[in-house]
């Protein structure tokens, strides 16, 4: 019987065939947090973002842990031949950016939390272009996705994937071996919210939230001080 937000055995091993080996092979771990990822039921992972490596490696994070990550993907992997199989078949979650149809991966994401998923969300919605790395501000998908369903935000930060592949790279640099760190932290509180309309002040207020709930796992992590105010966000047009 297939366990609730997981996809069949078939894809599971494949996956877990490819990504451990490479995992283990090409970075050393510093995972932290794992007692504070709930271990049924729906929830969502709010992840700080800096390199297109680092969702592989988050993700063997949390399959060690007892959570399959349900990853929200561009649309545009879907149609790749092969690729767009096997994304499919890992259950990711397409995301149609710049479209009518955008809310439906949120629809779709609030459908696979009631059925108890563990869905990771990339509030940034690209690789942090802040020049220290540190995150920026969200959009407010992931905001808007908790206070719907009440699942509980668990922030996630990681520091070291940018070291291997930095963003736009394309050339891993896998020697000297790097250190994946991992830091997991305990349930953004939003009951300040719960019950108010879900009006832009109200989704910006509690994405903010969510992110300096991110940015402080990262802070830990580096042992330096986050900077006063996220980065703002390049413009999406």
């Amino acid at each position: 019987m297939r366990r609730p937000g997981w996809p069949s055995r078939f894809w599971v091993a494949l996956a877990v065939t490819i990504v451990k080996p490479i995992s283990w092979l090409l970075v050393r771990k510093d995972w932290r947090g794992a007692e504070r990822l709930p271990p049924t039921g729906g929830v969502i992972l709010a992840v700080n973002h800096l390199s297109w490596l680092d969702p592989v490696l988050v993700a063997h994070y949390l399959y060690n842990n007892g959570r399959w990550p349900t990853i929200l993907a561009k649309a545009g992997l879907f149609s790749v031949p092969l690729l767009g199989r096997a994304v499919r078949g890992l259950m990711a979650i397409p995301v149609h950016r710049g479209s009518a149809e955008a809310s439906r991966s949120l629809a779709e994401s609030e459908r696979r939390i009631a059925e108890g998923a563990c869905v990771m969300f990339y509030p940034e919605g690209t690789c942090t272009r802040d020049p220290d790395f540190w995150p920026m501000e969200g959009k407010t998908g992931a905001a808007r996705l908790a206070l719907a369903t009440g699942a509980p935000v668990i922030p996630v930060a990681h520091w070291g994937a940018q070291e291997i592949l930095p963003y736009g790279g394309k050339r891993p640099r896998l020697w000297p071996r790097k250190t994946f760190h991992v830091l997991a932290g305990p349930p953004v509180d939003l009951s300040k919210y719960e019950g108010r309309p879900l009006h832009a002040d109200v989704l910006r207020a509690a994405t903010a939230d969510i992110m300096a709930a991110v940015t402080a796992q990262l802070a830990e992590l580096r042992g330096e001080k986050a900077p006063p105010a996220p980065f703002k966000r390049p413009s999406d047009h």
